[in-house]
């Protein structure tokens, strides 16, 4: 833009150029530039072209209605807001105000930091390091969470200590619930290494009973015993008053923006199973920690030592087995092993799965299932697994079978089952599939086996005795044979020796045993000279277990007590019957049995 000059600067310009100077000479000696001086020599130049112009103020457009009518509406409602007050000129006064939102808005931002009400002022905190850590539940939003394919329902816990900013997340299933909270804690305490004194959070109704407004804070049961088990004095900010807990809502957005940020990286928010996704999120709590490390290991030191155990994280409930190897819990129809029918159960619900215990051992771990539809009350979760011994024994079952979708695992056994209805009859078509889950429950073989019925039906070789045999057992290796070596039978000798004084002295009174002795003292390395007879006599009784007298049988000789002899008859009774001589064979055996 073109500079503006004073009169004298061109009178000093033209009484240079009067003495004979030089253009630029004489714009120096003027304090002008070149250029300017071109102009005053051309007479082109104009001295008021750059003067600042004077534009008249633009009239007020609200004058008319602000004084008389917007400004004691704000005086007596001091929240009403720009828009409320432009809408409410376009009703009372159409057309007339068209252009006006923006001078109203300046208009009453103006008013309200003269004359409105003050806000609320916010104070920084001084936190003591070892004296408070909060709790708290959020959301992933804007971003749907998937495992294998499916939405994933979940929150996530959030722990923080206020003084060192340490944290801990991990994936709750469900709601804000009180078994969520109580395991979320004592794992962020044990990660941690120490408790703190406080523990606040908000009105929770996991841990608080929230009766409309009183001022009095009723703890519930569990959450009670969950402090004192830990020594945890239980607060809680204000209910709505979110800013009181800021020490722990305002580091959620920090959270989730790196949860977010690492699963934009990964390139999808699909996930195999939650503990994936758990990783990830440890991933991002491990990045804000390593920004706190110096002022966590101060704070450590003043942490309260960790009992020695954890308390119960989960809820006790009892249930039956029906006679359909089922239990009801919580709305959900879960079956469970059929051996347990008729039995009495303990169960231990946790936020993402149920554990059974019979006589205080553990019988099963099912998965917990949660009803997400709205119109829905019930739901079920049955495992082909569970059942399918008995279904083995009634196979037509399986046709009517109220459960007969969730019987088959997966969709491919569902498209299996559609095209066996249409190869097979109805009861063979069921055969088939029964003791294809057969096999894939007792050989842990369900893909193979899905395979094997696809390749199978698409070549209509498909049978029941073929299905079989593709999935006999593997017959068990033989044994290995074992190699011993026969040790030698002289060392017998020695046990026969003590006998041969006893023999010779005995051949003179009994003559008939000198064959018998002779063969004792002869050497046992020879096998052929260890002959044993056995002379069957008719007046004798077979011992032990009754045979053909015929047949040569070892006897085993021990010695016997004399008092074992004696007469052990019972006192003669009165009116006692005659016992005649043709007895049986039956007492004096049970009497040798006694011997």
């Amino acid at each position: 833009m073109p500079e503006a000059i004073h009169l004298y600067q061109k009178r000093a310009y033209m009484n240079a150029r009067k003495e004979g100077l030089s253009q630029a000479d004489s714009s120096t000696i003027a304090e002008i530039s070149q250029r300017t001086g071109q102009r005053i020599d051309s007479d082109t130049h104009r001295p008021n072209r750059a003067a600042v112009k004077t534009m008249p103020y633009p009239q007020d457009p609200l004058s008319a209605v602000w004084a008389s009518e917007l400004e004691p509406m704000l005086q007596a409602e001091p929240r009403l807001k720009p828009m409320t007050l432009f809408e409410y000129l376009q009703e009372k006064y159409p057309g007339e105000y068209p252009r006006v939102l923006r001078t109203l808005q300046r208009r009453v931002s103006d008013w309200k930091a003269l004359h409105g009400p003050s806000p609320e002022v916010m104070f920084t905190m001084r936190h003591e390091p070892g004296v408070m850590g909060l709790s708290d539940f959020t959301t992933l939003k804007g971003m749907q969470v998937t495992i294998g394919g499916e939405p994933f329902e979940h929150l996530i816990y959030h722990y923080r200590l206020a003084y060192s900013g340490w944290q801990y997340a991990q994936i709750i299933q469900g709601g804000e619930s009180f078994i969520g909270l109580s395991e979320g804690l004592q794992n962020a305490l044990f990660a941690s290494g120490g408790v703190p004194k406080e523990h606040r959070t908000d009105s929770l109704s996991a841990a608080y009973r929230n009766q409309g407004g009183r001022q009095s804070k009723q703890v519930t049961t569990l959450y009670d015993e969950l402090c004192d088990h830990y020594r945890l004095e239980p607060t809680r900010n204000n209910k709505g008053v979110a800013h009181e807990n800021g020490a722990i809502e305002s580091p959620h957005g920090h959270l989730k923006n790196r949860i977010k940020q690492a699963i934009y990286l990964r390139g999808s928010a699909d996930f195999e199973n939650a503990l994936a996704y758990q990783t990830v999120i440890e991933a991002a709590i491990d990045g804000l920690n390593r920004q706190c490390v110096a002022k966590f290991e101060q704070e450590r030191a003043a942490l309260a030592p960790l009992p020695q155990r954890r308390i119960a994280d989960y809820e006790v409930l009892s249930a039956t087995v029906s006679n359909r190897s089922t239990i009801d819990v919580r709305c959900i129809l879960y079956s469970v092993p059929s051996r347990l029918i008729g039995r009495r159960l303990e169960l231990h619900l946790y936020h993402d799965r149920l554990v059974g215990y019979f006589s205080n051992q553990q019988v099963f771990e099912l998965t917990r299932i949660r009803v997400t539809g709205k119109t829905k009350r019930r739901g079920r979760c049955i495992d082909y697994r569970h059942v399918i011994d008995g279904l083995r024994r009634k196979p037509r079952a399986f046709l009517y079978c109220q459960w007969q979708q969730d019987l088959l695992p997966t969709p491919q056994y569902q498209q299996l089952w559609e095209l066996l209805k249409t190869q097979f009859e109805r009861d063979d078509a069921a055969r088939l599939m029964v003791e294809a889950l057969y096999i894939a429950a007792t050989q842990d073989q369900q893909s193979a086996v899905a395979d094997y019925l696809q390749q199978s039906l698409e070549m209509q070789t498909l049978t029941l005795k073929r299905l079989q045999q593709q999935f006999s057992p593997v017959p068990t290796a033989a044994l290995p044979t074992l190699n011993g070596i026969q040790h030698d039978l002289d060392s017998y000798d020695q046990l026969l020796s003590a006998h041969d004084s006893t023999h010779d002295k005995g051949s003179a009174e009994q003559p008939a045993s000198t064959t018998t002795g002779t063969a004792l003292n002869e050497s046992l390395s020879d096998p052929q000279r260890v002959a044993q007879t056995a002379q069957a006599f008719a007046h004798a009784f077979p011992m032990g277990i009754y045979r053909d007298p015929g047949i040569a049988a070892a006897v085993v000789l021990c010695t016997i007590s004399p008092s074992a002899l004696r007469d052990r008859s019972p006192a003669p009774q009165r009116n006692a019957p005659q016992t005649g001589d043709n007895r049986s064979p039956t007492p004096r055996r049970k009497e040798f049995y006694h011997l």
